[in-house]
Parts: structure tokens; C-alpha cells; sequence
């Protein structure tokens, strides 16, 4: 059967069919580099790198896109307009690039820890200042936004008025009218410098304290939140591209303001598929920082945050994505994360052994009935993951697998009982789903000891510095281990210990 994925834009499953194929686009939204990435962070990124993977592996040429928001990235709802790369900058006594570029470290080692592959091109905000300028001129040109003093807004009125008419009003996408949102739209700083409370800003001039600002023909300033996806999108994947992604948060606004940006521009829709992962909660409960609750993707692979028990290794957290739909939400506990490894651990110890045995020694014919079973749990793989991409489905079938293999295993009769044709279907399915598309592999660590000797080395090199009270080589020490993934922990009786993640 052909790929289905459910498009946000007109809340259906839908045939899959890129534009041009083989070729296939697909653009998701990255991460403003400001902070350190956190739980939040995972889900996407997963998601849509299980989305790449499997169209890989149906043929297709994939350019994936995914950006890092590096400059003016303001939000335009519930807090006023601030930089967060500025803002951050000045409370870490960095240089703006000096703080992206420590990030952007922290994030591709945290993506490459759990198992994503990477992008084929990853823009930066920062990197395309100029194709934002041209693109904000071209909306401007139209009659679509407008500049005062200095900052320039789209109008969002007019594009509603003109595009209705088309089809395509502001709201498409999230299903909000717009009457809507402009009652709920909050009271910010320079609202009164907007036509209307719904515009939203694609250039902003720059305060006299801000530390990133770009020469434009509106005077110094920084670019908007929503305008640098549009341009980038545009300029590595067309005026239309097959897939954009994101989290279900960015719909609105984001997402929203990327349509009327880009079809006013390219006079068409950007994407035609949108997808969207839903939400994750902690315990049942938003993360994020009022609830005190946001976790680190650091924290959650050594363990040192209160909420969590212990250290979850990368593939348990990936894992456990897995574990559920993209469209559902998903609740991180301590519960579900230990049943997730305990799980991942049968499953790959089960993979692991069936990949070891032969299809020689299996017999011409087998067991009938069990034969038809596995070939049944193993060709719905394709099936379920052609439905919206659904590793759930897949994930059980592979644990009823799971039982028939250790029941082979049990009566120590290799592989017999299957044909031979079965056993190579087995292996050869689950090789490929495990590994090339769910991106999973073993936790073990085999290095012989000999990590264990170099680590303990820098430890009693780290001790013999804080005993000088040299604590700038100790911090040294700490920091560079943690950006590798090796988490290092003071005990209370003055010794030391580590975790790899």
C-alpha cells in the first residue's frame, strides 16, 4: 500500500505523492540555540529522523532541511519582544556566536546520542539575513506589510481579506479565525506602532542595548521569528516543497505566519503535507518552567535532575518515542522509562540472537502455522508504517516476534522450527527496521576496560586541581567530559563517579 500521512492543513490521512519524484523535500523547524536542548526537543527530531529514514528506504532522494534559529527569534505572544540569543549572551558573559556556537555543540551532540541522522542542510538564521531582507522587501512591494519607525509588520487584516476569497485565509492551517485572535491577542511593547493587534513583525529595529543588529533598508535591526523559515525553506527547497514539520506548539503562530509569508511571495502554498507531533508531559503535567519541571537531555542521559531516578540511556529515550503515535501525547515518568528499557533490552537481546543463527541449519518447511505467523507480525511491518507512520503497531508486532524467538531459543532448537525462507525474512526485516529505520542499537558499551582507564585517569587528574583549589582546569575537565556525554558526579565522601550516556 502507499505512504498515508495525516496533513495538518486539511486534518486527513492522505496519499503521499512529492512533486517531483523520486526527489522528496522536507523542511522542519530546528532549535533556537540559546539554551540547552531539553526533553521537548526529542520527540521532533525523532520523529521526523524515522520520517527520513523510511522514505530513504522506499527510494526516495530526500533533501531534509532543518534549521537553528541563531538571531532574532522574539515571540510575539505572552512575554515582551526580546532576542533570546542576545539576552542570554550578556547573562553568560558571551559573545552571541560564542553562546550559539556552545549550543549548537550541545545540541548535534545530544541529536547524535540519540541516534538522528543528520540533516542534509542545516541553515542558520544568522547565514541568511540578506534572503530575509529581499523576501520582507518583496511582502512590502505587494502591499502586505508596512514600516514604522524603523520595525516592519505584516498586515495581516488585508491578507485575510484578499486570500479568503481564495481559500486560503490566515488560519488555514490551525483553524483559527482571526476575529479570534486578535480578542486574545496581549498588550506588548510598541503595539501601538501595528495597523492591528494580529500583525506580527517581520524586521524589528533594534534598541540601543541590543547586541545583534544587521544594516537593512529599514534602518538596524534584527529579523522576525516566523520570516527566516520561509526564506530558508524557499531558498533549498523551492517556492513548493512536499513535507514541513514541527511540533503541534508551532502551528499557531509560526506555522500560521510561514503561509502568508511564503504565498504572498512565491504566490503559492509552501508545503503540501504539514505534519505535526503532539506534546510530551512529565508526570502528567506541561513541561516547561513555571511548573519547575523542564528537563535537559544531559540531565536526562546522566540523571542528575531531582524528577528523574536514574541516568536513561539515548536509545531507552528513543525508544520510548517510539513506543506511542507522533499525533498522541506522551508522558515521560520514571515508570514508563524503566519499563521502556527493560523492553528495549528483551527486544535487542531477541534481535541480537536470531541474528546470529542461520538459515542453514533452519528445515525446508518448518512449522506451518508458526511459519505463516512470522511471515504475517513481519510483513505488517511496512503496512502499519505506511498508515502515518505507525511504530507503535510496529513495535508490538515485533514483541510477539520477540516470544516466538525466545521460545525457539528456550528448547534449544536454533532456528529450526522456522523454514529457511522464514529465518532470512526475519532477520533481513528486522535488520532493517531496528537498525536502518528506527535507528535503534544495543546499549552495551564494549571498550574493555580501556575507557575505564582514561576516565579514571582524568578524574584523579580533576581531584588533584580542586585540591589546589584550581578550579578553573576542575570546571575544565567537568564541562568538556559532559559535552562528550560522560557525566561526572561528586560523592559525598569526596570521591568521584561517572555515566556515559
Amino acid at each position: 500500500m502507499p505512504l498515508k500521512v495525516y496533513n495538518s492543513l486539511t486534518r486527513q490521512k492522505e496519499t503521499f505523492t512529492p512533486i517531483n519524484p523520486p526527489y522528496v523535500g522536507m523542511y522542519v523547524c530546528g532549535p533556537t540555540v540559546s539554551g540547552e536542548s531539553h526533553l521537548g526537543h526529542a520527540r521532533p527530531y525523532v520523529t521526523f529522523d524515522v520520517l527520513y529514514r523510511y522514505l530513504l528506504s522506499n527510494g526516495y532522494k530526500v533533501r531534509y532541511v532543518r534549521n537553528l534559529t541563531d538571531a532574532g527569534h522574539f515571540e510575539e505572544e505572552g512575554r515582551e519582544a526580546e532576542d533570546k540569543i542576545s539576552k542570554k549572551a550578556i547573562l553568560e558573559k558571551l559573545e552571541p556566536m560564542e553562546l550559539v556556537q556552545k549550543y549548537t555543540n550541545l545540541y548535534h551532540w545530544a541529536m547524535n546520542r540519540l541516534g538522528n541522522l543528520a540533516p542534509s542542510i542545516e541553515p542558520t538564521a544568522t547565514g541568511h539575513i540578506i534572503e530575509q531582507i529581499e523576501m520582507i522587501k518583496k511582502i512590502i512591494a505587494d502591499g502586505y506589510a508596512y514600516e514604522v519607525n524603523g520595525s516592519v509588520y505584516f498586515d495581516v487584516e488585508k491578507y485575510n481579506t484578499d486570500y479568503s476569497a481564495k481559500g486560503q485565509p490566515y488560519g488555514i492551517l490551525s483553524g483559527r479565525v482571526l476575529e479570534d485572535q486578535i480578542e486574545s491577542t496581549r498588550d506588548l511593547d510598541n503595539q501601538d506602532e501595528k495597523r492591528a493587534k494580529s500583525d506580527f513583525a517581520l524586521w524589528k529595529k533594534a534598541p540601543r542595548e541590543h547586541i545583534m543588529r544587521w544594516q537593512s533598508p529599514w534602518g538596524e535591526g534584527f529579523p522576525g521569528w516566523h520570516i527566516e523559515c520561509s526564506a530558508m525553506a524557499t531558498k533549498y527547497l523551492g517556492e513548493e516543497f512536499d513535507i514541513h514539520g514541527g511540533g503541534m506548539d508551532l502551528q499557531f503562530p509560526h506555522h500560521e505566519c510561514e503561509i502568508a509569508q511564503s504565498t504572498v511571495c512565491n504566490h503559492k502554498m509552501p508545503a503540501r503535507y504539514w505534519m505535526h507531533n503532539n506534546m510530551i508531559t512529565i508526570n502528567g503535567r506541561k513541561m516547561g518552567k513555571s511548573y519547575n519541571n523542564v528537563i535537559k537531555l544531559s540531565e536526562l542521559f546522566s540523571g542528575e535532575n531531582p524528577l528523574l531516578a536514574q541516568p536513561y540511556h539515548p536509545m531507552t529515550i528513543r525508544f520510548f518515542i517510539l513506543q506511542s503515535h507522533y499525533r498522541g501525547t506522551l508522558d515521560f515518568s520514571n515508570e514508563a522509562l524503566q519499563a521502556s528499557e527493560k523492553a528495549l533490552k528483551r527486544l535487542m537481546e531477541a534481535y541480537e540472537w536470531m541474528s546470529a543463527q542461520t538459515a542453514v541449519g533452519a528445515a525446508s518447511a518448518g512449522d506451518g502455522a508458526l511459519d505463516a505467523k512470522v511471515q504475517k507480525l513481519v510483513n505488517e511491518f511496512e503496512e502499519f508504517m505506511d498508515d502515518d507512520l505507525g511504530t507503535a503497531k510496529v513495535l508490538a508486532n515485533m514483541f510477539e516476534l520477540v516470544s516466538v524467538i525466545n521460545s525457539i531459543k528456550d528448547k534449544h532448537i536454533a532456528a529450526g522450527a522456522l523454514s529457511q525462507s522464514t529465518v532470512k525474512l526475519l532477520q533481513e526485516k528486522l535488520k532493517k527496521f531496528i537498525e536502518e529505520i528506527f535507528g535503534l542499537t544495543s546499549e552495551r558499551n564494549n571498550n574493555d576496560g580501556k575507557l575505564d582507564g582514561v576516565l579514571q585517569l582524568l578524574i584523579d587528574i580533576r581531584k588533584e586541581a580542586k585540591g589546589r583549589k584550581d578550579f578553573v582546569t576542575s570546571d575544565k575537565i567537568r564541562n568538556e567530559l559532559a559535552s562528550l556525554g560522560v557525566q561526572l558526579k561528586d560523592e559525598k565522601d569526596g570521591g568521584m563517579s561517572y555515566s556515559i550516556a
